[in-house]
């Protein structure tokens, strides 16, 4: 099952895909890490993570079947 990890707004001007699957990252700080070495770019880029629609601001631990989201900063009106 492994880990979903979804691509929203600029960052897919990176990733150049919208969503990927990794078998395994034991926390967030981890599955970062393994984004920037397939996505280096990705160090350069403002984002934030959402564990299943959760905004996160501290490394959290995974588990099979979790929901990662990286999405641009935005604003709104």
């Amino acid at each position: 099952m492994g880990i979903k990890v979804l691509f929203f707004g600029s960052v897919t001007d990176i990733t150049l895909v919208t969503e990927m699957a990794l078998e395994y990252c034991a926390d967030t700080d981890a599955l970062v890490k393994e984004l920037l070495s397939r996505f280096p770019a990705l160090g350069n880029k403002k984002y934030f993570l959402a564990l299943n629609q959760q905004v996160v601001h501290e490394n959290c631990p995974l588990k099979q079947g979790d929901t990662i989201a990286l999405m641009p900063p935005y604003s709104g009106g």
